[in-house]
């Protein structure tokens, strides 16, 4: 309505201007069209500043478009707005969503349809080996060249994962990535990958945590069964039938011992932690310890090895007076075991220089190879598996004295 109007009132315009000429009614035509041209180039010059403006709306609208482009030019710029603020919100929530993909423990990869990188997150690029920023493009199959992954990628069927060897791998130190591609929007595919090295190593320790246990109660109860079957069968005499009853008891102390070992680790990993409120005087600890040594060691070897306390600074401590006893007593019942009948050990304690505590048992045993110290507080690992079945053990001790040790703030 507004643009006629205005073209009216320039063509009118233009007439009666033209009338004023003295050619008649060609000079009213032609002012006529005069004003309806002056209002064209007016009207096209409001429009291409609109039109630059709206290729790069900065600040408010041009002035002086007329009523018309004015009212164009406002609409325009408030559909801006709100395009605009909805675009920042999608960014917003798309780099939300990014920063939550990068602090995932997984790695995320996206391909397109040729197989190369569109985007990835840090860790996926710590898990395959390349840098997450300068690879985007690059061929997967020209960074991971693993011929597991290589030979999963041509197959074609992404049901089930692929492992393959992670960057950090080196021999002794294994990592295991497993590795998924999931097909999606016409020929993309998003890759995950997973370390799955420590539940790897959790599965492998509970599968040997069951074999041992397995294992170490079948021996005596196999025992117990060859001796109970002898005395049921043979006629014995009194001094045989004590000999046999004996190793039967033994066998019994030696299940007792385990079943014992297993239940007190599982009270300490299914237990809060030591407080601050019990205290314990370190001295007195360690007497109680080597009294339990002492026992011990008259019952191994009648009294023949030497035990001494090297008494350090009085010393107070918080923490669980059992759980330590038992952790000392361990190490010492080693100590006991492994020495020998003349052998000599030492317990004592002394104050670091950071103000914390040490506690250390000292023997003159055969002693152990550097290759096997990283696992000693493994359940059940035995450096000779026929020696310390001679000495009584069951294999726990020392992780018994981990638990206890990590349970306390120590090392």
């Amino acid at each position: 309505m507004q643009r006629s109007f205005a073209l009216t009132t320039a063509v009118a315009l233009g007439a009666v201007i033209g009338m004023t000429w003295p050619s008649g009614m060609l000079a009213t035509l032609c002012g006529a069209l005069a004003g309806a041209w002056a209002w064209l180039w007016w009207d096209t010059r409001c429009a291409m500043r609109l039109l630059r403006w709206l290729e790069e709306p900065r600040g408010t609208s041009p002035a002086n478009l007329g009523p018309l482009w004015e009212e164009v030019a406002m609409r325009a710029r408030r559909a801006l707005k709100v395009a605009n603020r909805k675009v920042r919100k999608a960014n917003a929530r798309l780099q939300a969503f990014l920063s939550a993909i990068q602090a995932s423990p997984n790695g995320i990869v996206l391909l397109d349809k040729q197989g190369c990188i569109e985007w990835c997150n840090l860790t996926a690029g710590v898990h395959l080996g390349f840098d997450a920023r300068r690879d985007i493009g690059q061929r997967i199959r020209n960074l991971v060249r693993d011929p597991a992954f290589i030979a999963y990628l041509n197959r074609g069927d992404y049901a089930h994962p692929v492992e393959i060897d992670g960057r950090a791998a080196r021999p002794g130190h294994p990592q295991h990535i497993a590795v998924q591609l999931f097909p999606y929007s016409k020929g993309r595919r998003l890759m995950l990958t997973r370390d799955v090295t420590t539940i790897e190593l959790a599965e492998a320790m509970r599968r040997d945590f069951v074999a041992n246990v397995s294992h170490e109660i079948r021996s005596p109860l196999t025992v117990i069964s060859g001796f109970i079957e002898t005395l049921q069968t043979l006629d014995l005499a009194p001094e045989e039938r004590a000999h046999f009853l004996a190793l039967m008891q033994q066998q019994a102390q030696r299940m007792q011992r385990l079943v014992d070992d297993l239940l007190l680790l599982s009270r300490l990993e299914g237990s809060p932690l030591p407080d601050d409120s019990e205290k314990v005087v370190v001295h007195d600890w360690v007497a109680e310890a080597m009294t339990q040594a002492l026992a011990l060691s008259d019952v191994l070897y009648g009294g023949t090895q030497s035990l001494t306390v090297v008494e350090g600074p009085p010393v107070v401590v918080a923490g669980s007076r059992s759980e330590l006893l038992s952790a000392l007593g361990n190490l010492l019942s080693n100590a006991v075991r492994y020495s020998g009948a003349q052998g000599h050990i030492e317990v004592g304690w002394r104050l670091l220089a950071d103000g914390g505590l040490e506690v250390w048992v000292q023997d003159d045993g055969p002693g152990i190879a550097a290759e096997h110290l990283p696992r000693l507080t493994e359940r059940f690992y035995r450096v000779d598996r026929s020696r310390s079945r001679d000495s009584g053990g069951t294999g726990l001790g020392l992780a018994i004295v981990k638990h206890v040790v990590q349970r306390h703030g120590g090392e």
